[in-house]
């Protein structure tokens, strides 16, 4: 009786036992991409310190009480940190968190999806999921496939007004294509104010008119938390990009409403703006989320807290998932690609750090990975100031790129 009252304890402890020997088979054997994948899967994280004077003497040039950074070597070691554990406004650095998330629930191939319904009675409905591409073309190809009626009813499935944007956009970020609405019929993100669902609707009602003359068309929007509950036929569907696209958009661009979009298809969060299961996605892999506050997927809330720690060992941690090389794929490359193309920095990091820039007002981020020896080094950097110096940020990575070895 005894044995069985405490055997899952028992099985627990015997796992403890073996994740030192399963560790060193992960080391010798890191090429299997199963154990790999398990590591980063399992809730724990392991990180060692290792002082490397050098490094601290090339950041001393650079650190002040606004500035956070960590650097994490090929094997997990943390070689080089200040105010790491000190929780920060990330930006767009926060994209590196969410879009990770978002690829680790589909493949690289899925598309959203905006869709045409119709029911037993010949009511059409419009369901969309956010696609960033979406325009007034791919609605007119959905709903050529109305057929004649009498009476045309046709309902579009919306989000809330109260749940356009999440917490902590401001009201002047919200008058900017950066800050547009995050909606599931957006046409171009949402990117021009003179389109959104009203007028939608009335781009539908007057093109519909104009090729059913005779018939009374009714088009309603109606909260999408509610819609389909009926059965409901497929009539046509248009696909995005691939998720892997949109991805790179939302990364290498920076575009806000990719990354909001992506998000709440990933985590099926239309219906409200939570982000908790992010949380705990980085909770429940042993990661140090003291002081964390997640309040949106893209960064552009100034209530987001996030710590370099956090952040550098996560991206350490997500090279062991199997879908890193297509995670890394869709960054900025120095000098090459996306909002690091220009950036002011000498050429011997170029084509050789993929990472993300953040610039909010009184903030800039950067992090991402440097390859140097055949090795992937993490780093993020935050600085949180009412004086922002991009090119000390710059010049503190390119200094610890050139950094020969740890002594």
């Amino acid at each position: 009786m005894l044995l069985k009252k405490y055997k899952s304890n028992i099985f627990f402890f015997i796992f403890l036992i073996l994740i030192p020997f399963f560790l060193k088979y992960l080391h010798n054997y890191g090429n299997k991409r199963f154990l790999r994948n398990l590591y980063f899967n399992l809730p724990i994280f392991i990180s060692n310190e290792k002082k490397c004077k050098n490094y601290d003497l090339t950041t001393n040039k650079y650190i002040d009480k606004n500035i956070s950074f960590t650097l994490i070597d090929n094997n997990g070691n943390i070689i080089s940190e200040y105010n790491s554990k000190i929780a920060r406004l990330p930006a767009s650095n926060l994209k590196l968190l969410s879009t990770a998330y978002v690829i680790s629930k589909y493949n690289n191939f899925y598309s959203l999806k905006t869709k045409l319904y119709k029911d037993n009675k010949n009511n059409y409905f419009i369901n969309g999921s956010g696609d960033p591409d979406l325009t007034l073309n791919d609605i007119q190809t959905l709903i050529n496939n109305i057929k004649y009626n009498k009476i045309i009813n046709i309902t579009l499935n919306e989000v809330k007004r109260d749940l356009y944007w999440p917490e902590g956009w401001t009201s002047q970020d919200k008058t900017y294509k950066y800050g547009s609405p995050i909606t599931k019929l957006a046409i171009n993100s949402n990117s021009s104010r003179y389109i959104n669902i009203k007028i939608l609707k009335n781009y539908i009602y007057d093109y519909l008119l104009a090729k059913f003359p005779n018939s009374k068309i009714n088009i309603f929007i109606k909260d999408s938390s509610n819609n389909l509950k009926n059965k409901k036929i497929l009539v046509e569907s248009i696909n995005s990009n691939p998720i892997l696209s949109l991805i790179t958009l939302a990364n290498a661009e920076s575009h806000n409403f990719t990354s909001e979009s992506l998000f709440k298809n990933a985590s099926d969060s239309w219906n409200n703006n939570s982000y908790q299961k992010l949380y705990f996605w980085l909770k429940n892999k042993g990661l140090p989320i003291n002081n964390l506050y997640i309040a949106d997927a893209s960064g552009l809330s100034r209530n987001n807290k996030v710590t370099t720690n956090l952040i550098a060992s996560f991206l350490h941690k997500m090279k062991f998932n199997n879908n890193f090389e297509s995670y890394a794929s869709t960054l900025s490359i120095m000098g090459m690609r996306g909002t690091l193309a220009n950036s002011p920095v000498n050429s011997k990091l170029n084509g050789k750090f993929f990472g993300k820039t953040g610039t909010l007002s009184n903030v800039f981020s950067l992090s991402g990975y440097f390859h140097k020896n055949g090795k992937i080094y993490s780093i993020s950097i935050i600085q949180n100031s009412k004086i922002i110096d991009k090119n000390k940020i710059f010049n503190l990575l390119n200094d610890l790129y050139e950094i020969e070895e740890c002594k």
